[in-house]
């Protein structure tokens, strides 16, 4: 599995039929390979939880989300999963089936929420509009898998 975790100050999503925002917190774009277990989605999970990315009194990266009741708001994203080496059309072949991704997707959130934090989600599939605003900015990208993103 695959996350962009981007520290927010708020973030929204939109498809036909729904939306869903958030204040202050995560923004995770999270996307599910084809080979990846329910041991990914609880690794990935956790790590999102205990990562500490958010300032303490003196400015420093101390503090997770719990400790500042932060809020999630998780977007499925296939195409974090795009090979574009030696084309310029990627191709999606590792990304999961939805049989396969939605469920793990689901068990990842199950796992945000049994925090106590406040998730919210897109919707699962659909074409959706993300609106944020990135706090610091910080962003960092998260794998379960070995990844070499280099496109040459």
């Amino acid at each position: 599995m695959r996350a962009v975790v981007q520290r927010v100050s708020r973030a929204s999503v939109r498809w036909d039929g729904g939306e869903a925002s958030i204040g202050p917190g995560y923004c995770l774009l999270v996307g599910v390979a084809d080979t990846d277990q329910e041991r990914d989605a609880d690794y990935l999970a956790d790590k999102v939880l205990k990562l500490r990315v958010f300032s303490d009194d003196a400015g420093k990266f101390n503090l997770s989300a719990a400790q500042v009741q932060a809020a999630m708001l998780v977007v499925s994203q296939f195409t974090l999963f795009a090979n574009a080496r030696g084309q310029n059309r990627p191709s999606f072949l590792h990304a999961a089936r939805p049989e396969q991704g939605r469920p793990l997707l689901d068990r990842f959130i199950s796992r945000l929420r049994a925090s106590g934090l406040t998730v919210e989600t897109g919707s699962f599939g659909a074409q959706m509009t993300v609106d944020l605003v990135n706090d610091g900015p910080v962003t960092l990208v998260l794998s379960t898998d070995p990844w070499e993103p280099r496109i040459g």
